[in-house]
């Protein structure tokens, strides 16, 4: 039999094309349906790990999906946060810069997640110096969350780092509540106790008077002086007397963390104490009146601290500097400036710190500023990097810029400090280089960084 051709109608081919078309679409959908399970189903196993704080498993899960299909968005965040909680915060930085590539933009919660993740792992560690860099940038956060480790801050073996603590918990009032603070009222270290007494007095906790009264017969001068104004701010009015009697003791010691405690107070009747203090043949008791000075914020103290820019002692003559700046006065910019060409390099900084936070033109103290970045005395230069820290306003661009050549210097010290100050400034033009910073070589640089960094991001 012979065939015969035929033509198909262009219709009928048409037809039969379209439906081979649909077929194959509707094949490909399975197909990528298919293969798009999978990572999902992974992704959930590995959230499900992450939530049952299984994170080395999750972690697990989550590089084996990278390996065969990529990580989205969501694996992504998820598996820096399993770094995070690893304690391993320069990984989880690499990963969050691979997230920021793929956002296009920074996640600033995540980031900031990030940047305490610097911060935490070194609370434990076995330097006491390491474990005090963290405490301190954990200060800078001011947020409820700081609270559990605080509270386990007062465990730690060093009185520092105890004190550190005490004074975090101060700074939040779900802080003050903890019982662990409480606690601390009974620590050994004088500094721990007079730290946790200043907290309870500034909170008008009245259920801590018993231990306030024994406090006023503590062995160490600064618990007693903590005592006595704790329990005068409770309500104790004969408190003052006491420490009046103390202001006038004749042990230096006991006299300073008096008169300290007198400005804290912010009492007008400790003003002729402090002013006649002034005069006191000990530097250590006329620096602490020129601190409480400052504190007590009386315009009329202009004059004894501009006297005391000239005092043979150039650590009275930094406090006094300093204070000058708590005044808020104008007219103390001639005398500040002044100070500026002070034979000691700490009373020029503190001087340039004051005018920064008078507002004066960053020109003013910028030749200054350059000189003690340039000293060879570490300390000196970290003080220029602390001076920077008080700019505000139109000065704060120009101090971003010092302190980002500061965050490059050759010794630690300098770098944490700079790394502080722009955390205190508080601009967004200081996030790139603290990100930067979390790639220090130096751990408790990065921390610092950390908590600078966590700080300005928890700014509206």
């Amino acid at each position: 039999m012979k065939w015969r051709s035929m033509t198909i109608p262009r219709q009928v081919w048409a037809v039969f094309l379209a439906s081979l078309l649909i077929e194959a679409l509707f094949f490909g959908f399975l197909v990528f349906a298919a293969d798009s399970a999978r990572p999902s189903i992974a992704l959930k196993d590995a959230q499900a790990a992450f939530e049952k704080k299984q994170y080395a498993q999750s972690l697990e899960l989550l590089d084996r999906l990278a390996r065969e299909e990529g990580l989205s968005v969501e694996a992504r965040t998820l598996k820096i946060r399993a770094l995070l909680r690893l304690g391993r915060p320069v990984d989880a930085l690499t990963e969050y810069e691979r997230l920021e590539h793929q956002l296009k933009r920074d996640d600033e919660p995540l980031l900031r997640e990030v940047a305490i993740g610097f911060i935490t792992p070194l609370l434990k560690d076995m330097r006491e110096q390491m474990r005090g860099a963290a405490y301190t940038a954990l200060k800078e956060l001011d947020s409820d969350e700081t609270i559990p480790y605080f509270e386990d801050g007062l465990g730690d073996g060093s009185g520092l780092v105890r004190a550190l603590a005490a004074e975090g918990l101060g700074r939040r009032e779900a802080g003050r509540r903890s019982p662990r603070l409480r606690k601390a009222l009974e620590d050994q270290a004088g500094l721990v106790k007079a730290a946790a007494i200043k907290v309870f007095g500034r909170a008008g906790d009245r259920t801590v008077i018993p231990a306030l009264e024994r406090a006023q017969d503590d062995e160490l001068p600064i618990v007693r002086a903590a005592a006595y104004g704790a329990l005068f701010r409770l309500g104790r009015k004969e408190a003052w007397d006491q420490l009046r009697r103390s202001a006038e003791a004749l042990n230096p010691e006991e006299r300073a963390a008096a008169l300290r405690v007198m400005g804290e107070l912010k009492e007008d009747r400790a003003y002729p104490i402090l002013i006649e203090a002034m005069d006191y043949k000990q530097p250590s008791v006329r620096g602490a009146a020129a601190q409480a000075l400052g504190m007590l914020a009386k315009p009329e103290a202009a004059v004894s601290l501009q006297r005391a820019l000239e005092d043979p002692v150039p650590a009275v003559r930094a406090t006094a500097a300093l204070s000058l700046a708590e005044l808020g006065l104008k007219e103390s910019v001639s005398a500040l400036k002044r100070a500026l060409a002070d034979s000691s390099p700490m009373v020029q900084a503190k001087a340039a710190a004051a005018l920064l936070r008078l507002n004066e033109p960053y020109e003013s103290v910028a030749p200054v500023i350059r000189k003690l970045a340039q000293q060879n005395d570490p300390g000196m230069r970290a003080e220029s990097a602390k001076a920077l820290g008080s700019a505000t306003g139109v000065n704060a661009r120009e101090a971003v810029e010092s302190l980002r050549i500061l965050l490059v210097d050759a010794l630690p010290l300098p770098r944490m400090v700079a790394a502080r100050s722009l955390g205190h400034i508080g601009v967004r033009e200081a996030v790139p280089i603290l990100k930067a910073a979390l790639r220090d070589q130096d751990e408790a640089v990065r921390a610092t960084a950390g908590g600078a960094l966590a700080r300005i991001l928890a700014l509206r």
